[in-house]
């Protein structure tokens, strides 16, 4: 049986990276005494994924892993054994049960969406609450990304599906995911300050990942959903 697992990430372990979370689960696991299915040969280990690879320094609300299982003790149980086990900066939210069809964590992400904000005494000088519609209409979002062989210019259009100023002067992004086109929210917020002649302060960002989403639409007509979405919550041993 597989189980998704969504949790957050918050406070000082927003430090730590993504091989250090891979290796915090599989001791909690073990901690929380869950029937874990292994690999087998030579060198065994936890049957788990995760989704898209959060960076160092973000917090985020919407984190999943996926683990097999040997035996299942119900959706709450699991929730309350890896709670217990956990430590603070790192809480479990819910846990489901995947159907048999569905895809890892890893290879089902689609978008994710973002709220980020500027640190105190970092923002930029121009009136950039006034130009983010403006920026997000534009028809073409020009970005210059570093590759192995130098730089290259892309266009960040068509992988920014929702970007929206709050009244808390907070900014909300939902951006392309995918692994055939990841998009940053520190690229986005790069483009729209490079278009008005401006650059990103050092440290200048605080970013939370709000949730990660799936596709279960097509990619003419996309519908994107949670990752948990696609589970089923209700079920017990």
């Amino acid at each position: 049986m597989k189980i998704r697992i969504k949790f957050r990430k918050y406070g000082n372990l927003k430090y730590i990276g993504h091989l250090d979370v891979q290796r915090f689960f599989q001791k909690a696991v073990r901690r929380a005494g869950i029937d874990v299915a292994y690999t087998t040969g030579f060198s065994p280990h936890q049957i788990m994924s995760f989704a898209a690879p959060l960076g160092v320094g973000l917090e985020s609300n919407g984190e999943y892993m996926d683990m097999e299982v040997n035996s299942f003790t119900g959706c709450d149980d699991i929730v309350n054994r890896l709670n217990r086990a956990s430590v603070e900066g790192i809480e479990i939210l819910s846990a489901v049960v995947l159907p048999k069809e569905a895809g890892n964590a890893m290879a089902s992400v689609a978008a994710a969406g973002y709220t980020v904000r500027f640190r105190e005494g970092r923002a930029p000088a121009f009136d950039w609450r006034g130009q983010m519609a403006a920026f997000f209409a534009r028809e073409s979002i020009p970005f210059v990304k570093e590759t192995k062989h130098g730089t290259a210019e892309i266009n960040l259009k068509s992988g920014i599906f929702a970007l929206e100023l709050r009244e808390d002067d907070s900014i909300y992004m939902l951006l392309n995911a995918s692994s055939a086109g990841n998009i940053k929210p520190q690229m986005v917020i790069e483009a729209f300050l490079t278009a008005y002649q401006d650059t990103l302060k050092e440290n200048a960002l605080l970013i939370t990942r709000e949730e990660t989403y799936t596709n279960i639409g097509t990619s003419e007509e996309p519908v994107l959903v949670p990752l948990a979405a696609v589970g089923l919550e209700n079920v017990y041993a």
